[in-house]
């Protein structure tokens, strides 16, 4: 007798619909009626009369769903009583027993949609106008029967509202259009389970599920959030949901083996009451070693699990359950029920109400009855979670209430569609006994968790709050007594933690299996991570490094021990070129200065002279401005020299190569016709370096590569074609010279001016030839340097082939400083002829 719903309503064995079923329904007429779908169980459900003197003994799955229809009753009344909410109008219900059966859930649901006021379900192409039974559906509470119903009420946009169903399939809003949820996902399950393990640093751990919806999606949801967060799967397994099949047993002894051969010490369990105590017991029989056991609210708060013999030997036991709210009065209404039904009347009215007549559309009859009294389900009542049931009804009752468009002073009497409802229970908040509710983007509400612990106390478990999850956790781990000897963690890794600035090589196909190993220069790892993260360009890093450190510039800055040595002999070379120019400025008029060139001379030795000192353009930290101006400025001044030279080198070559046409061409190189020739050359070297700047300047260039540590500044070369055009006209100048003096030969009596351009030319090659080679190539601070040794080595060379010898005589030998032994070639041949 399920007096505790007001209803004096015999519960029968339906045997069309399941053998084992019991099966029921209560009615209560109003203007919107709601469909209310609860379990009241299996025939596991033991009542004793009251006559007899022994206790009743109630089924767990049975109170649980005579609460939760007490809730649905309970909050029906509020609402009809309120002023405020629904005032002139009035919700009814209509409720079914599931039985926890697909098909015993699927018979009401059908009936639910029927035409009101008919035993018919209308097929039609436009339901807009259709009025089935019931206005909403409140439950049922598995995800496997919501999977079923949710597809046929979704069909005709009938609001469906669970209690208990968790599963994350069933928040896919395109499938499910109108179902909703007053309870978490089994996403954000997960995501506290996963949190948890990593509190307390269990990554090697086992993972069992029961082989229904609600632990394949768990156990799925479970497996692809561990893997990203460094948590390994030793073994997954589902375990049969009625250990009453035949293969259960072997399939239950099958997993806890394996669970015992993976060695972890941390079990995560996603059933319901009947396959997790079924695992638990078999756990205990096959003497598993004790583990701890991360559980959900399926089996967590059932007294079924709790009462196996000897669990409290099983380890430690801890787990989510939903965190809810108390809904005020609703011990006493139900005290208020209980105190009701003993009178006979009101069960006689009971039964006229409802009309047990209605019944028979379920093909139930009452077969024998028995009695629950308040003792059997008091204990229950802070134990069952009821909120979800509560807050499921004001969730349609708040709908209707702004559908209807009600006020203060009433709710118009018009007709409202269920698909109507779904537009405000998409969009609107609602509240209830003063507390906040809306449904997200998948239609459910996430209210947070509670992280419970089986506490024994006097072989009574108490569920003890050791911790809490609402986006993030927390938990009370000094309240948290492990079944350890020290009463600490265990341990359940598969290898040790790497170090920070290491990570995980994985060995073989096991996740689990890997080697740690130190992260390279320029990557970093702050925790035990598979891979170590590569620093950004503009950082570096040290190997096994845990953070990134900013690169230092790298450039040839002007107080390196190499840099001093460049500028020692940049002052070197500069000296060397002004007291070559001031001995020869001094002896200007001699006949040595005069067969070198004269004026020319100076002219040469002053470029060599800026030459030496455009070195300091290529020390420093580089810049965008500096960048350009440094290959043209070598190219002039070595280009000024070589042209200072040219002159005496074809004057040279037409004496001795062609003394028949010298005599006419001699004029166009000596003397003051000789400038004209010099400038010519410096002026096209000048166009050239025009064309430089504009075909493909040098430019700055950050490298990050080249150097471990540091960003390397250097001036890069953006074209190389515009290099070879700039450099390769003085190339040319010196290989002219190189071949009008390297065949000359004078008498012995004579100074041979030839041979001095020779070997500067011969140098100037000798120098470029390994230029080209290395600065090609060069991607460190070396490129200056090797740029600053090749101006240097050039310089140093034509100052020491043909100034240096000069300078020698013109100083220790002024003896030869004389017309007969320092005579011009020019000069020299006509008297040849005459003989």
């Amino acid at each position: 007798l399920v007096a505790g719903l007001g209803l004096c309503l015999g519960w029968g064995c339906a045997a069309s619909l399941s053998p084992w079923c019991l099966s029921a329904q209560l009615r209560r007429p109003g203007d919107f009626v709601l469909g209310g779908l609860f379990p009241f169980g299996k025939d596991t459900i033991k009542l004793a009369a009251r006559s007899e003197p022994t206790p009743v003994i109630c089924d767990r799955l049975f109170t649980d769903g005579l609460l939760w229809a007490l809730a649905m009753r309970f909050a029906i009344e509020q609402i009809n009583n309120s002023s405020w909410l629904l005032p002139g109008v009035t919700l009814g219900y209509d409720m079914c027993d599931t039985c926890f059966e697909p098909l015993v859930a699927l018979q009401p649901s059908l009936l639910f949609l029927t035409r009101n006021g008919t035993r018919a379900i209308g097929v039609l192409c436009d339901y807009s106008e259709y009025q089935p039974r019931v206005t909403a559906v409140i439950g049922p509470h598995k995800s496997d029967l919501c999977l079923l119903t949710a597809k046929l009420f979704s069909s005709f946009l009938i609001p469906q509202v669970s209690y208990g169903a968790s599963s994350e399939a069933l928040g896919n809003a395109e499938l499910y259009p109108s179902f909703y949820r007053t309870v978490p996902s089994d996403k954000n399950l997960v995501e506290a389970v996963v949190l948890l393990l990593n509190h307390f640093g269990w990554n090697w751990v086992a993972t069992v599920a029961s082989d229904d919806e609600y632990g394949r999606g768990a156990q799925a949801l479970f497996l692809s959030t561990a893997s990203t967060n460094n948590i390994c799967i030793a073994f997954e397994g589902l375990i049969p949901t009625d250990p009453a099949e035949p293969e259960a047993g072997k399939q239950l002894d099958s997993t806890i083996n394996l669970i015992n051969s993976t060695k972890v010490n941390v079990v995560v369990l996603f059933a319901h009451s009947l396959p997790a105590q079924a695992l638990l017991e078999r756990s205990l029989a096959l003497g598993l070693p004790k583990k701890v056991w991360v559980g959900s609210e399926a089996w967590l708060l059932s007294d079924i699990a709790t009462s196996t013999p000897g669990v409290q030997s099983v380890g430690t036991v801890l787990g989510f359950v939903m965190r809810t709210g108390t809904v005020p009065g609703f011990q006493e209404f139900v005290a208020e029920l209980f105190s009701s039904v003993a009178q006979e009347e009101f069960c006689q009215r009971s039964r006229e109400m409802s009309g047990l007549g209605s019944a028979e559309e379920l093909d139930t009859h009452c077969r024998q009855c028995a009695n629950v009294t308040l003792g059997d389900i008091w204990p229950m009542l802070g134990v069952t979670p009821t909120q979800p049931v509560h807050v499921a009804v004001y969730s349609v009752a708040h709908a209707l209430h702004r559908a209807l468009g009600c006020t203060s002073k009433g709710c118009p009497k018009t007709a409202i569609r269920s698909w109507q409802l779904l537009h405000f229970m998409n969009t609107l908040p609602f509240e209830v006994n003063g507390q906040s509710f809306r449904f997200d983007q998948s239609h459910g509400t996430n209210t947070g968790y509670r992280l419970i612990l089986w506490a024994w106390r006097d072989g009574t478990v108490t569920y003890q709050p050791v911790g809490d999850y609402d986006q993030s956790l927390y938990v009370r781990a000094s309240q948290i007594q492990f079944h350890t000897a020290d009463k600490k963690e265990p341990t359940s890794e598969c290898f040790r933690r790497c170090q920070p600035g290491q990570f995980r090589r994985i060995k073989g196909f096991n996740l689990c299996c890997y080697d740690c190993t130190d992260c390279p220069e320029n990557t970093w790892s702050s925790t035990d991570r598979t891979s170590c993260s590569p620093c950004p360009q503009h950082q570096w890093a040290p190997a096994r490094s845990t953070r990134c450190l900013d690169r230092t510039e790298r450039f040839l800055s002007w107080a390196e021990p190499l840099a001093l040595c460049l500028l020692t002999l940049t002052g070197t070379a500069a000296a060397l070129s002004c007291g070559a120019a001031l001995l020869f400025l001094r002896h200007l008029q001699s006949p040595l200065v005069q067969l070198a060139g004269g004026a020319r001379s100076l002219f040469a030795l002053l470029c060599l002279l800026l030459q030496s000192l455009g070195c300091c353009l290529l020390l420093g930290r580089p810049s965008a401005a500096l960048c350009p101006l440094q290959q043209p400025c070598h190219a002039l001044c070595l280009n000024g020299c070589l042209s200072s030279l040219l002159p005496k080198a074809l004057e040279v070559t037409l004496v001795t190569e062609f003394p028949r046409r010298a005599p006419r061409l001699l004029r166009w190189v000596t003397h003051g016709r000789a400038w004209l020739l010099v400038a010519a050359s410096i002026l096209t070297q000048v166009l050239l370096c025009w064309c430089h700047l504009h075909l493909g300047p040098d430019y700055l260039v950050a490298d990050y590569e080249s150097l471990p540590s540091e960003v390397l500044l250097v001036c890069g070369t953006r074209s190389w074609a515009a290099f070879a055009l700039l450099h390769g006209y003085n190339s040319c100048l010196a290989f002219l010279c190189f071949l009008c003096t390297f065949m000359v030969q004078t008498p012995g009596r004579r100074y041979n001016v030839a041979r001095g351009i020779t070997f500067a030319t011969f140098i100037y090659f000798i120098v470029w030839i390994f230029f080209v080679a290395i600065f090609a190539t060069l991607r460190t601070v070396l490129r200056a340097v090797t740029q600053i040794g090749t101006i240097l080595a050039t310089t140093l060379g034509i100052l020491g082939s043909y100034f240096v010898p000069k300078c020698y005589i013109l100083v220790f030998r002024p003896d030869l400083n004389t017309g007969d032994y320092c005579q011009s070639l020019s000069e020299e041949q006509p008297e040849e002829e005459r003989h």
